[in-house]
């Protein structure tokens, strides 16, 4: 199997229709034991959730801004198994006032929390995670973006955030480099999350995809995006590092959808 004694760190896992939780249940099939992480309110949402993959698992609490839960997640894996393979960073988050069209009224607080939540926070579970990387003799961190080599409608601050992600992605990969650690991004087409549903305006990014997508992309159906995660997360992408991948049925490929066969 593709993760075959695999011990992975999922966060982010919130509902059963979420990127995390579809990459947590692949990992499970594929042979991965697992831990998986929830934050506040959506803790208990967490815990339901993960009832429902192929074996439930621990769930930790993680705030990703409080050293004190990254420091707690890291000792309670370090009991648990002494060392960690890989984990999935699935944490992002903008203030409403970030996001909607509100990009030339957002205040600089508001930017601030997104960057911090969705694209320094990839460098905070990388560091907090390299002592028992280290102690597995390497391993792999992988991180969910959204495309923002354009600007879209409504996305706004978020976009910023996400194209940082990619740039702290790259940095962490030099950085990591030396310690076995291959760091990369997914680059997902529009899903039907909720994280997603959060959005202002998100129904266009569906009809967009429907119009370029050289391949039917399916917003309800995370599965494609969750089986890259699992295949950077193993031993099958052993000199990949810095990259992002695209799962998004090829629409960063093409600048226009192929038209009608009848010319229309």
């Amino acid at each position: 199997m593709l993760l075959e004694n695999k011990k992975l760190l999922i966060t982010g896992v919130l509902t059963d229709d979420s990127i995390a939780w579809h990459t947590a249940r692949v990992a499970q099939e594929e042979g991965a034991e697992i831990v998986c992480t929830g934050f506040g309110r959506g803790l208990r949402l967490t815990e339901r959730s993960v009832q429902r993959l192929p074996v439930e698992c621990e769930v930790l609490e993680l705030d990703i801004n409080d050293p004190d839960h990254m420091a707690s997640v890291a000792s309670t894996l370090d009991d648990k198994w002494g060392r960690i393979d890989g984990a999935l960073h699935a944490i992002a988050f903008a203030p409403d006032d970030a996001l909607g069209g509100n990009f030339l009224s957002t205040p600089a607080e508001s930017a601030q929390t997104a960057f911090t939540v969705s694209a320094f926070s990839y460098k905070t579970l990388a560091v907090g995670l390299l002592p028992l990387m280290e102690k597995a003799g390497g391993g792999s961190l992988v991180t969910l973006d959204f495309d923002n080599t354009q600007a879209w409608p409504a996305y706004d601050w978020m976009g910023v955030a996400k194209s940082a992600l990619q740039s702290v992605t790259r940095y962490l990969a030099r950085d990591l480099g030396p310690h076995n650690v291959r760091v990369n991004a997914v680059s997902a087409g529009p899903l039907t999350t909720v994280a997603a549903k959060s959005i202002p305006g998100f129904s266009r990014f569906d009809d967009v995809w429907g119009e370029r997508s050289p391949l039917r992309w399916d917003t309800s159906d995370p599965d494609p995006v969750a089986r890259m995660v699992c295949v950077l997360l193993s031993d099958w992408a052993p000199m990949t590092s810095g990259e992002i991948v695209h799962v998004d049925g090829g629409f960063h490929a093409v600048a226009a959808g192929v038209p009608p066969e009848d010319g229309s």
